[in-house]
């Protein structure tokens, strides 16, 4: 019943604005209602820190909203880094924990996010929180190797996730439900660091819904030199577990712990084994 009312309604709107936007008072109600949804803030306070981020849709606003409970593992993980290192939050998304990193432990922060449609928020954000220069955002995809590619993408949401670089898998090892796709250029960690003279990461914070493994494999000589990762590995994903755990170890990392939060135990749309595990130099 819900979802019949929730699709009479998307329905009825549909045309609201199709026959609305036909008409210059019409088109002006627009583009102030665009406008008025980006300048959405939602305040986040956590750990004694106030952060901003933009809200522009449900999405975005729960994003913001869960902060504190989504991912608790990843922020203690931030809190206990080194003040004043340099880390690359690889899927940045929004940029939520880059925000949070520069602002509690005064990182300096390499995003890499590719997907269009999270770009302006991540820029909106880092911008709110005063941060341009502490964040840099780096809009490619990272990879195995050099080349452009498809990004295919399961949602057009702004603070989507879930997308894919170069394959036709997804975060469970199955065929990606693609609604959306362009090429962009995808590049390795290794190229990161020697060709776009990106600083060598101290700490990484991964999760790119399923790539980590081919990500990890473009980066063998990066993985040497850093402190910790954090990377999120799908233990019913067979090969990406194997291959991060192999890569890892021999990088000369040891798993210091995995966990997620009790809204990741308790889900029911196939998450329950996704875990933020954490590997570090002894």
């Amino acid at each position: 019943m819900k979802s019949y009312i929730k699709r009479a309604i998307k329905s009825f709107l549909h045309d609201v604005v199709n026959i609305s936007g036909k008409t210059r008072v019409g088109q002006y109600l627009h583009n102030q209602i665009l406008k008025m949804a980006m300048e959405q803030v939602f305040e986040v306070f956590h750990n004694g820190l106030t952060m901003k981020f933009a809200a522009p849709n449900a999405l975005c606003h729960w994003r913001a909203k869960t902060f504190s409970t989504k991912e608790p593992e990843t922020l203690e993980w931030i809190d206990s880094i080194q003040a004043g290192s340099v880390l690359w939050d690889v899927g940045a998304n929004i940029g939520l924990y880059s925000v949070y990193a520069a602002k509690r432990r005064n990182c300096s922060v390499w995003a890499f996010e590719p997907s269009v449609f999270n770009l302006e928020l991540l820029a909106r954000n880092i911008h709110l929180n005063g941060l341009t220069e502490q964040i840099c955002i780096l809009p490619l995809a990272l990879s195995d190797s050099l080349g452009a590619n498809k990004l295919r993408m399961t949602t057009t949401e702004w603070g989507g996730a879930l997308s894919t670089f170069g394959k036709d898998f997804g975060w469970d090892s199955k065929a990606i439900h693609q609604v959306f796709a362009f090429r962009t250029l995808g590049l390795s960690m290794e190229d990161a660091l020697q060709r776009l003279v990106v600083p060598q990461p101290d700490y990484i914070k991964m999760d790119v819904d399923g790539l980590e493994h081919f990500i990890l494999k473009g980066g063998k000589s990066v993985l040497q030199n850093i402190n910790e990762i954090l990377i999120e590995v799908n233990d019913d994903f067979l090969e990406q577990a194997a291959v991060c755990r192999t890569l890892l170890t021999q990088a000369g990392l040891v798993l210091k712990e995995k966990r997620h939060s009790e809204n990741i135990a308790g889900n029911t749309h196939g998450f329950q084994n996704c875990y933020n595990q954490i590997w570090i130099r002894r």
